[in-house]
């Protein structure tokens, strides 16, 4: 009768170390990925070119009192994903379009109730420092019905804003995945280069004099003696 070969531990012993070794290789291009090792670079974070944004929330904390004191300023350079939404006409918008302006990103939802209270405040702020040098740019997810976002701003006679939206709300999904967005509303205040200044996970009050000479700050700092 032939023998039958019998399992070889030595071979299983030397593959054991291979597939450790895979293991280990996975997860530091994993790592890599994330954190920009290796010239590997997730474009939302790490970014040399953001220490400027990091060096003006220092400058401005200060000012981070009253109405906008749950703002917690930048301490590490990042840079956001350059978030891809829609216009009120259906044509694909991104992030980067504002690049040179500061922008105060804000996402928003119908069925959220601190971001409908919040809004008036948002399209004041928008009235009183909309223009070339800074802007509000609110992205409404709501996912089912996409007039119900239009009906509540025309009711609600929020003129100043403009609409965008994006009603896969991934926009969400991509600032979630770097730590920027844990609930509604989230808002973001952004530099001309795509870099974080602040953030604030729920509402504020946008229109308030704290808000308004902390966004004029950031907007303009060596006019507001910075």
């Amino acid at each position: 009768m032939p023998e039958t070969s019998a399992p070889r531990p030595a071979a299983t012993t030397r593959r054991i170390p291979i597939a450790i070794g895979a293991v280990l290789i996975g997860a530091a291009i994993g790592f890599a990925g994330v954190y920009g090792f290796g010239g590997l670079k997730r474009g939302s974070g790490g970014d040399s070119a953001c220490a400027g944004a990091v060096d003006l929330a220092r400058k401005i904390g200060p000012l981070a009192y009253g109405e906008v004191a749950a703002l917690t300023m930048a301490t590490s350079p990042l840079r956001l994903p350059d978030l891809a939404f829609e216009d009120a006409e259906g044509k694909p918008r991104k992030l980067s379009d504002w690049r040179g302006k500061t922008v105060l990103v804000n996402l928003w939802a119908t069925w959220c109730v601190p971001c409908r209270k919040e809004m008036p405040a948002l399209d004041s702020l928008q009235t009183k420092l909309g223009g070339k040098d800074f802007e509000v740019v609110a992205i409404n997810i709501d996912t089912r019905d996409p007039e119900k976002p239009k009906k509540f701003l025309k009711e609600a006679n929020l003129t100043k804003l403009a609409y965008f939206t994006d009603v896969k709300a991934k926009v969400f999904q991509d600032l979630k995945g770097i730590g920027k967005a844990l609930g509604m509303p989230t808002s973001i205040l952004v530099d001309g280069q795509g870099c974080e200044i602040a953030n604030l996970a729920g509402p504020a009050e946008w229109a308030s004099d704290d808000a308004i000479k902390l966004i004029k700050a950031a907007t303009q700092p060596a006019k507001a003696g910075f």
